[in-house]
């Protein structure tokens, strides 16, 4: 289909924060040109090759912190970053007197060329020095982690001092040696200096003048290199012998900070145990046994009644409450200390990154009246996708985006990935199909139909550990393409296409295409597919959701099998409402496990003991199966509204977060459709206006792809072409042809590069 990406503004990461310093001058008596120190940010233009039509093109290029980015101008600095390399891994090579190249590797390539030959040697010279740093830095850094290991029992603080001291004693020879080799260069670079200028006096030929020129000029890039290193080793001798003094107390200083930290966390963890003793096998005393200890602050201390120790003693006795005279007693175990002190220690070291705030709230809903009949009328038994609709029947939120809440609960999957039995796995992976309704029941606003390319990232890593994308696979019939992959170990991925009817009283959607799941564990693989929404009382009375229709979930490794049923609702049913029940079975057809519950509540799951022939009839005239079962236990519960969710379209907690503005998405992100932004606004008619001119837009670009795939040959074996000119894969489990994730999105997000994002799907 027609590339995800081909806009050609990028959205890079504002993380370049850097410091200007005035390049240092050159200190012998020729002229002063700036040379970068190791530490500075260093600037210019350079001319970069583009393209064979453009040529090379003049940008502004800016080397800090071991990172060469550029710019087209020195104004986009503050928004807009074109590409950036990392000189770590970067290899940098001189092609002719103003040319030169950096690459790292293939993926990056810079071809370079500066205005003159020593404005060519200053960048060479800068990037040579960046380079070194950020190799060193890195190799510090495998290193620093290599030594991150906790040493052994046996080894003393006194040993790791003599280390300390000898390393201290080796920098300081290595700096001795610095300062030989900058007095040895200082020298030998002034003597030289002179020998030129002397030549340049001398009257000889033209041919041996030229030649005098020459080495003049070398000469002159050999002195600004060497002032280069000079400068880069008078600042190192000048940390080296300022800071060591400061490192050995900043290095004492951590570890007494360690000391203080592990005997803190030892009485953070005696306390954790009171506390966890005191509540497990309670049994409630006589309050005249004991007498609580209390401090000067008032706080309760927690005080055995004898003088044994914890560790021995078999009761102890404890203040349950501050009003009520009563105590209770529990087991001492002997080993508990050591092992909550163990999980105490660990859960202080993983200290979590701070969790990005999500939002809360959006503008309540506006209440605009309409005549829905004058619209509808004229469109009884079309398709919903060809129906022209104002925003007033929307919520401001895309089809993708409501493709993305199908992980609200994600937790399931995350269980399931736990399981060690594939049949209880299965039970998890066939509640986390019906919990991806609940979020339906009161939604009868429609979402935003996608443009073709539109693409929304759902980036849930650090709260949730998992990543979610989804794009617009086709235009007409409308089908989305969604990959979802978790740190926990399990991968989600589905094409889902809706077909649509309007019947008058009630509007019938059925969405088609599969459902993956995959465990990276177990390697279990199953799918299953959706049911069909139906949209009730579209002309009179209150509208209303209701799902129908039954689902088989299929593991393909094992051939279990979940069979699910969702019950329509019937006025006359005795049931509960929005009931729906499974039988979980292995591939001999035994059953497992009964589920039931509703899809916009909660489900349970109980293992079968025995099952049997019944007397009674179903419905269809079949004889139902008895399940002698244990007794339920709770798979999933719905995660209750927010407040004023019924202001809010009953946007669930997630689905309030998805349309908030981040920086660093891709330009065809839903985040930034004008339309459904003016809309979540309150501003409808501007929505609408926006709205109808998208369409448009759209249509007109349809019609002419479609004239151009008229007149195009038919498509390959491998692949068959969708009506928009995307290539679908024939899926290996289900048959169907698909769309794939292919990879690069998260890639060129990190790079801030979008012109070099391939298709995604």
């Amino acid at each position: 289909h027609v590339p995800v990406l081909s806009c050609r503004s990028a959205l890079f990461p504002r993380g370049f924060i850097g410091y200007t310093v005035k390049p240092r001058a050159v200190v012998m008596s020729e002229p002063r040109m700036p040379i970068p120190a190791p530490e500075d940010t260093y600037k210019g233009w350079l001319f970069k090759w583009t393209n064979y039509i453009k040529g090379y093109q003049r940008r502004w290029f800016v080397l800090s912190n071991g990172l060469l980015s550029y710019y087209r101008t020195q104004a986009e600095m503050r928004h807009t970053c074109r590409g950036t390399i990392n000189l770590a891994t970067a290899n940098i090579a001189v092609e002719d007197s103003c040319n030169f190249v950096i690459s790292n590797g293939g993926t990056q390539t810079y071809h370079l060329k500066a205005s003159s030959e020593v404005e060519r040697q200053r960048w060479i010279t800068a990037l040579e020095l960046a380079k070194a740093k950020a190799s060193r830095m890195q190799l510090e850094s495998d290193d620093s982690g290599d030594d991150s290991t906790p040493n052994a029992a046996g080894q003393s603080t006194g040993s790791r001092n003599s280390e300390v001291q000898s390393t201290l004693r080796t920098l300081g020879s290595k700096v001795e040696d610095l300062s030989t080799c900058n007095d040895l260069i200082a020298k030998h670079g002034s003597a030289l200096q002179r020998s030129l200028s002397e030549l340049e006096g001398v009257q000889l030929g033209g041919e041996t003048s030229e030649k005098i020129r020459q080495v003049t000029e070398r000469a002159t890039l050999f002195r600004i290199t060497s002032n280069a290193m000079i400068n880069a080793c008078r600042d190192f001798m000048t940390l080296a012998q300022t800071h060591s003094k400061r490192w050995q107390k900043a290095l004492q200083s951590e570890r007494e900070q360690r000391v203080r930290l592990e005997e803190t966390l030892e009485q953070l963890a005696k306390q954790h145990n009171h506390l966890e003793r005191a509540f497990r096998g309670a049994t409630v005393l006589p309050s005249s046994q004991s007498n609580p200890a209390i401090d000067s602050k008032g706080t309760v201390q927690l005080k055995p009644k004898g003088d044994a120790s914890d560790e021995d003693e078999e009761n102890e006795f404890f203040d349950a409450c501050e009003d009520v005279q009563e105590f209770i007693t529990v087991p001492a175990d002997p080993k508990y200390h050591r092992s909550v002190f163990t999980a105490a220690l660990l859960s202080f070291m993983h200290i979590p990154l701070p969790v990005r705030k999500r939002r809360t709230r959006i503008p309540d809903k506006p209440n605009y009246s309409l005549n829905l009949w004058s619209i509808m009328k004229n469109c009884i038994g079309k398709e919903l996708s060809k129906i022209p609709m104002p925003v007033n029947f929307n919520e401001p939120l895309s089809m993708l985006q409501r493709l993305s809440e199908d992980l609200e609960y994600y937790e399931l999957l995350d269980r399931a990935a736990k399981c060690q039995s594939s049949l209880e796995q299965m039970c998890y992976v066939a509640a986390f199909t019906v919990s991806s309704y609940s979020t339906t029941v009161h939604r009868t606003g429609k979402p935003f139909n996608p443009l073709l390319g539109e693409t929304f990232e759902l980036d849930r890593v650090q709260e949730s550990g998992y990543r979610s994308l989804c794009e617009q696979v086709s235009h007409h019939p409308p089908a989305a393409a969604h990959h979802a992959i978790s740190e926990r170990g399990w991968t989600l991925r589905q094409e889902i296409a809706l077909a649509s009817k309007f019947r008058g009283k009630y509007l019938s959607i059925m969405p088609l295409g599969s459902i993956h799941c995959i465990f990276e564990k177990s390697t279990h693989h199953y799918t299953w597919k959706k049911v069909t929404t139906t949209v009730h009382n579209i002309i009179v009375g209150k509208l209303w959701i209701d799902q129908s229709g039954e689902i088989d979930v299929v593991n393909h490794k094992t051939g279990d099998r979940c069979h699910l049923k969702f019950a329509p609702y019937s006025y006359f049913s005795r049931d509960v409402a929005r009931k729906v029940t499974g039988v979980v079975t292995d591939k001999d057809g035994k059953a497992h496990y009964v589920l039931s519950g509703t899809w916009d509540e909660k489900m349970e799951y109980s293992r079968v003991m025995q099952s049997s022939r019944g007397g009674e009839n179903g419905a269809d005239g079949r004889q139902k199966t008895v399940y002698q079962t244990l007794k339920a236990k709770e798979l999933w519960k719905k995660t209750p509204l927010p407040e004023g969710a019924e202001n809010m379209y009953y946007f669930s907690t997630l689905a309030l977060t998805l349309n908030e503005l981040e920086e660093g998405v891709a330009p065809t992100d839903s985040r930034k459709r004008p339309d459904q932004r003016l809309m979540e606004q309150g501003r409808w008619e501007e929505a609408n206006t926006e709205k109808q001119r998208l369409e448009e837009k759209q249509r007109t670009v349809r019609r002419e792809r479609e004239r151009e795939a008229n007149r195009a040959a038919s498509p390959s074996e491998e692949g068959k072409e969708s009506a928009d000119g995307g290539k679908r894969l024939v899926d290996p489990m289900t048959g169907e042809p698909t769309h794939i994730y292919k990879g690069g999105y998260w890639e060129a997000k990190e790079q801030g590069n979008w012109d070099s994002c391939p298709d995604i799907f």
